[in-house]
């Protein structure tokens, strides 16, 4: 087991871990550390603690020092500094005529290198750009290209649900999400109503997905038939939350014409009140002649 810290950098940012090296680190404090970039200036997010070898990446940087006053002083300055930043190179990209839209800068600590975080549709020529920032900073200059996600993160919103965006504001990591989840969960699958402002699918269809998919577990589809204590009936719909099916029970059945009479009224039933008809598999040997006998056998 290895001791570390975890350190976080921006708000709602990731969260790296670093080796205390025998110094008193209480979480809520901001410490100086030594990172690939150079040396920055956190918050310890994550008190002391052990963990396995497997949850790091190697190396594991120090801790140089908690942070005094002089350092929280040289931090405010880098962030006057990044303001001022933006606005020169917002002048130079018009200067330039790039199509660029310029998100963010970020200062490291020990000012050895300024950050400009920019979108764009496609790839930008910006050699003239950094040629001119540099002569300016008269320090090593880094435009980084990021997602729409990571452009909604950095400037923050409110979402459809009128709460402040949750990737800017706790949501460290972005994860995947699929249709798939919106799908599973009886969502609309209208883009408007589950994609998020950056324009793509909301990161909360990720939350419950778990959830739904325990619950759906043993849940009749539409249109399967099943056994109720009420007899046998095709399910028209059903409830995940709930996990429930609405029924209507088979009057009469013709199995050769492949026809049935329903009765009107719907009955509602729990998913363990109701029991699935297996389908009939086709024999082996059986020759399947088109799509559709496939897509028959696989289910």
């Amino acid at each position: 087991m290895i001791k570390v810290i975890g350190v976080r950098f921006k708000k709602a940012g990731k969260i790296y871990y670093f080796d205390p090296d025998n110094i008193d680190v209480k979480k809520d404090q901001n410490v100086i550390v030594e990172t690939a970039r150079g040396v920055e200036f956190g918050e310890v997010v994550v008190g002391s603690k052990d963990i396995t070898e497997d949850e790091i990446v190697a190396p594991l940087k120090k801790v140089l020092r908690i942070a005094t006053l002089e350092d929280e002083i040289i931090n405010k300055e880098n962030k006057e500094k990044q303001r001022n930043a933006f606005k020169i190179c917002l002048e130079k990209i018009e200067e330039h005529k790039l199509e660029m839209k310029l998100i963010d800068v970020e200062y490291t600590f020990d000012n050895n290198k300024v950050i400009f975080y920019f979108t764009a549709d496609g790839r930008v020529d910006f050699r003239e750009l950094v040629k001119d920032l540099a002569a300016i900073f008269r320090t090593r200059i880094e435009l980084r290209q990021i997602g729409v996600r990571d452009e909604a993160k950095m400037i923050g919103g409110i979402g459809p649900c009128g709460v402040s965006l949750c990737c800017s504001t706790w949501l460290g990591e972005f994860e995947p999400v699929s249709i798939k989840m919106a799908k599973e969960q009886n969502l609309s699958l209208n883009p408007t109503k589950i994609s998020g402002i950056c324009g793509r699918l909301m990161c909360c269809l990720r939350y419950e997905h778990e959830s739904y998919i325990e619950l759906r577990r043993g849940l009749p589809n539409p249109g399967e038939k099943v056994v109720t204590p009420e007899g046998s009936g095709i399910v028209m719909d059903n409830n995940v939350l709930l996990e429930s099916v609405k029924v209507r029970l088979i009057l009469k059945e013709n199995n050769k014409k492949n026809e049935m009479d329903l009765s009107d009224d719907i009955l509602v039933f729990h998913k363990k009140e109701v029991k699935r008809v297996e389908k009939p598999r086709r024999k082996k040997e059986e020759k399947i002649e088109n799509i559709e006998d496939l897509k028959e056998l696989l289910e």
